[in-house]
């Protein structure tokens, strides 16, 4: 691209529909529209920078003998810790056989016994062995692969690399596509993508957080698209720590998938102590905001805490574990002679922007699916393994709303209320990224209360107003408005938990929804919170 402001839009381009993101929701997304054609823009190269690759668990579904989709509801709403959209979440459970069909037709190779039945594995608050696997812990990875493969022999899908997003345009208040950034957001240029309808896919929050599982791109960035445009947002309190990631030091951290519990692992701190027992009768399969809590405490306590997995995988942990078993090795360790180091870290946000059924946000010509989306399907606590089957079930749902737009509707052109003066990312970004990750590990992390959110709200507000990056800004909004959210909330629910309100509290058994007031282009104004019918 040429040279030039920070602001110059140096290209327009028209789509009918345009896709933000590159993971399984927006493959599926983009897949379920052919032969409509869709572009789909993405952050980093195709296949990278989703979590959706990373997933190791598998994808729920009630396909096992014996089990049925209001098994599988009842299991999530019990998770979702009283704030489930019940009639979002029956929909979900009910069309999950039907897309794992579709992933079937795809190519994706889920695990069969002798007999060519699907494979079934239990997990962490799952009644019935429900989760379908891909070589034991595989899944996401073989799950893209063969969407990837299948796009690109699609040929109404385009894909626009390395490109990102940094603010929604709009015209008379409906959304008409996107400014970004080329260079993974480092170009000095910016290109301006028209569309008739625009999908937000971007994924999850992680790198808000100094320990996570989510690969860098997975930022919020969505979430802050959606909020600058005026879209509501639910639930921001609620995040997801997940309770075993391997604790080696790496960014991200691997993730000793839940999968090794269902099999029998244990949990035990240094003294060789069984922790789980005394807190729930589940034990390891007790809800992950429980275990990661009960690790949070045995880590603080200085007693350090550790998977072991010594006799009921042994000897087979390399075969049944592929992925855990290279990320240990690599860092050291062992795991079939070795207990595994644990920590809690961001794996999985409950919040986002607030959709119908048809992922339909409240700003007309935007939609979101995966994981920036707020369906309502995990109420306060995502069950394990619905994420994956939430990404395609909704994506189905979107494509299927858009198809139904009328094809000679005409694709508006709006910059009018494009923010000036931003500037690419760079490595003067380095520093206020850190300071992000820090004050959200820190005050809005596993453990939470008054003073740590009022002090990180205090403390994003100011670095908000430094920032001239677009990236960064948008990291910030959403940062802020999750510590927001979860200061609102004085209670403990699901992935919220609060020291000063450690018990659940009646009235506040309902979803959250919030707003960003006023035009947050350059400064930073209050929140307020959106009662929804």
């Amino acid at each position: 691209m040429a040279d030039g402001s920070s602001s110059t839009l140096t290209t327009t381009q028209q789509d009918t529909t345009l896709i933000i993101g590159g993971g399984l929701a927006g493959i599926f997304t983009a897949l379920k529209l052919a032969p409509h054609p869709v572009t789909i823009l993405t952050a980093a190269p195709f296949g990278e920078g989703a979590s959706s690759a990373w997933a190791q668990g598998g994808m729920a579904a009630a396909v096992g003998e014996g089990d049925t989709p209001e098994k599988h509801l009842a299991d999530t709403l019990v998770a979702g810790a009283g704030i489930v959209d019940e009639t979002i979440a029956h929909m979900m459970t009910r069309d999950a056989s039907a897309r794992i069909e579709d992933l079937l037709s795809y190519g994706v190779p889920f695990d069969r016994d002798l007999e060519g039945k699907l494979l079934t594995g239990r997990e962490a608050a799952h009644s019935e062995r429900r989760i379908v696997h891909v070589n034991g812990d595989t899944a996401g990875k073989a799950i893209m692969a063969a969407m990837i493969e299948t796009v690109r022999k699609t040929p109404s899908i385009r894909v626009i690399e390395n490109f990102v997003a940094e603010q929604l345009t709009q015209v008379d208040g409906r959304v008409t596509g996107v400014i970004a950034r080329g260079g993974h957001g480092t170009a000095a240029n910016t290109v301006h993508f028209s569309a008739r309808s625009v999908v937000l896919a971007t994924g999850g929050i992680g790198h808000l957080y100094q320990v996570t599982t989510n690969p860098p791109e997975a930022n919020g960035n969505g979430v802050a698209l959606a909020a600058r445009a005026g879209a509501v947002l639910a639930d921001l309190e609620f995040v997801q720590f997940h309770p075993t990631a391997v604790d080696i030091g790496r960014d991200p951290a691997p993730l000793a998938t839940e999968a090794l519990r269902g099999e029998g692992a244990i949990l035990i701190n240094s003294a060789g102590e069984r922790f789980m027992l005394a807190i729930h009768p589940d034990a390891e399969l007790a809800p992950r905001d429980i275990v990661a809590r009960a690790i949070h405490a045995e880590l603080a306590a200085g007693r350090g805490a550790f998977l072991d997995c010594r006799e009921t995988i042994g000897a087979r942990f390399a075969e049944r574990f592929p992925t855990v078993y290279a990320s240990c090795i690599a860092g050291g360790i062992d795991p079939a002679t070795m207990p595994i180091p644990m920590a809690p870290a961001e794996h999985y946000h409950m919040g986002g922007v607030f959709t119908d059924a048809n992922g339909r946000t409240t700003v007309p010509g935007l939609w979101a699916c995966g994981e920036v989306a707020s369906t309502g399907v995990h109420g306060a606590n995502r069950l394990a393994s619905n994420s994956l089957l939430e990404a395609v079930v909704f994506a189905t749902r979107v494509a299927e709303d858009i198809a139904r737009l009328d094809p000679n509707e005409p694709i508006l052109i709006g910059q009018d209320n494009v923010a000036g003066g931003l500037m690419p990312a760079g490595p003067q970004d380095a520093e206020i990224i850190a300071a992000i990750r820090k004050i959200m590990a820190d005050d809005v992390g596993v453990v939470r209360d008054a003073e740590g959110l009022t002090r990180a709200v205090d403390q994003l507000t100011q670095l908000e107003r430094k920032t001239r990056s677009a990236m960064v800004l948008n990291m910030l909004i959403v940062a802020r408005l999750i510590a927001t959210a979860a200061l609102n909330r004085t209670e403990s629910r699901g992935g919220h938990y609060r020291r000063d309100f450690p018990e659940a509290d009646s009235v506040q058994a309902h979803r959250s929804f919030m707003a960003l007031a006023g035009n947050l282009q350059r400064q930073p104004q209050a929140e307020k919170k959106v009662a929804l019918a």
